[in-house]
């Protein structure tokens, strides 16, 4: 990560100083069971001080990984699930306004199910499946607050994915 002030000129012609955070981008999971019920992962996040449940996301490997990759090995990773089909999603901007970073959505179906191999600071990582419509109502009761599930699930059902 590199945090950076840049010098800049706004388009009236004054000058001033804009901060841009430089992160590599990463990639959010989607499983979906037959059942039509999604996986989702709950985990603590030191930035917020909370646990919350969320979509599987991470970065994996050097800059430059293939996303499928890396979704691949955060799937595996996070839940012990393996996919036979994979489908890309979109690709959407996480903080455009002070952050160069990006996350790419993948929905993951046909799931067998393996060891989790969780990160050191992904010990306490629990995942469980859940309804659609279930999702739905941890939406609507702010059960869920991270923006990347919200936004990823809105992209996913606009394009008729979930």
């Amino acid at each position: 990560m590199t945090v950076r002030e840049d010098q800049v000129r706004r388009r009236d012609g004054s000058t001033g100083i804009y901060g841009v955070v430089e992160k590599v981008d990463f990639v959010t999971v989607v499983p979906v069971h037959p059942d039509g019920s999604i996986q989702l992962v709950q985990q603590f996040r030191y930035p917020v001080g909370q646990r919350h449940w969320e979509f599987v996301q991470g970065m994996w490997g050097p800059p430059g990984t293939d996303p499928l990759e890396a979704a691949r090995h955060e799937l595996l990773e996070e839940t012990g699930m393996e996919a036979a089909e994979w489908l890309h999603g979109g690709f959407l901007n996480l903080a455009q306004g002070t952050m160069r970073q990006g996350y790419d959505i993948f929905v993951a179906r046909g799931l067998t199910q393996g060891a989790a191999m969780p990160e050191v600071e992904e010990q306490d990582l629990v995942t469980r499946a859940v309804t659609l419509a279930e999702f739905e109502a941890m939406l609507r009761d702010g059960c869920i607050l991270d923006a990347t599930t919200v936004a990823s699930f809105g992209l996913l059902r606009l394009k008729g994915l979930i």
